[in-house]
């Protein structure tokens, strides 16, 4: 598995300044950088199947010579996204739910509360957990168990990026400190694969949680000390998740001497390494991940980084702006789509 970083780090060369050969390093460090390569090769390959585009030498030329004009096939520049369909509360027997649709990419999002124990080094938070169905129906190579390997990688990215105190506040999920505590299953469908295929899912994650409501319980204590927990009867009486500060990831990828936003297929058939830039709303990154079979230098990495910082704050004001217009529709908001 590739690794992840709050900042891109280079390795020095193994000489001190005084000339001297540094200590060499260790077997077992070897050993966990090799198996580190093969699980990231491992991945890039399910990435790899994933956008299986046969293009013709001819086609890869005309879209890397319109990258380096930034004008992309579809009449894009490079930072622009392709148009996206958000639709929340589209699973009536779940807590929150998503569905996104970015260009050919489909994705599905149910969240499920239920409760739990808390975790022992996290007594008194609750926490998630996620699951990747890759459907066959969105390409061949996931009949079967092809598609498991890209899932668990898509649900590694995740838990990766919810692992930090900023993205949610998950002291809201305790119900009661080391015996208590609601467990948000969050499960992720992929329906269609049309490239760009972590932002979308980001994009849904953030969606079905901000459209997530708790059952709102108390923890009432008898004389004996024994705890019951009470369920609100109001069924309007719920908790509901802030996702403020729970980040989206954009990818950039690199092609030629640029890199662009949002690749098509046929775009990341022609890329041979992209970045993947986890972003808040003010602009912070949180995380950062390099993919693919290419290099990247230093200089195109904070290049990159800068424009996921600046790309990332634009999309999260639109999906903000889309999620609470839907809201304020309530009920009475017509839906769409195979789900309505």
């Amino acid at each position: 598995m590739a690794s992840w970083n709050e900042a891109p780090r280079l390795s020095g060369l193994g000489q001190t300044p005084g000339g001297a050969q540094e200590k060499p390093i260790e077997l077992p460090a070897v050993a966990a950088a090799a198996a580190a390569g093969a699980a990231a090769a491992q991945v890039d390959d399910a990435l790899t199947r994933m956008a299986s585009v046969a293009l013709s030498e001819a086609e890869k030329v005309y879209i890397v010579h319109g990258v380096q004009e930034d004008l992309r096939v579809d009449g894009r520049g490079c930072e622009d996204y392709r148009c996206v369909e958000v639709e929340t509360d589209v699973v009536s027997n779940t807590s929150g739910s998503a569905r996104v649709k970015l260009g050919h990419t489909d994705i599905l999002v149910g969240v499920k509360a239920e409760m739990g124990t808390p975790k022992l080094e996290k007594p008194n938070e609750g926490y998630l957990e996620f699951f990747v169905d890759c459907s066959a129906n969105a390409t061949p190579e996931f009949e079967g168990r092809g598609g498991d390997d890209l899932g668990t990688e898509i649900a590694n990215t995740l838990y990766r990026i919810f692992n930090n105190k900023s993205s949610v506040d998950l002291k809201t999920l305790c119900i009661s400190p080391r015996e208590h505590c609601w467990v948000l299953y969050v499960d992720v469908l992929l329906l269609e694969c049309g490239g760009n295929l972590f932002d979308a899912i980001s994009i849904a994650v953030k969606a079905a949680l901000f459209n997530t409501s708790i059952p709102r319980v108390r923890v009432l204590e008898d004389e004996e000390g024994s705890k019951d927990i009470e369920l609100s009867d109001d069924p309007y009486d719920c908790i509901r998740l802030s996702v403020e500060n729970v980040p989206c990831i954009v990818t950039l990828c690199k092609i030629g001497y640029r890199h662009v936003v949002d690749a098509t297929l046929q775009e990341e058939a022609c890329s041979l390494a992209s970045l993947l830039v986890s972003v808040t709303s003010k602009g912070v990154v949180t995380c950062m991940r390099k993919v693919g079979k290419g290099s990247l230098d230093p200089e195109s990495i904070f290049e990159m980084m800068e424009t996921g910082k600046r790309v990332g704050k634009v999309l999260h004001a639109s999906l903000q702006s889309v999620l609470h217009k839907e809201e304020s529709l309530g009920p009475k908001r017509q839906k769409v789509g195979f789900l309505g």
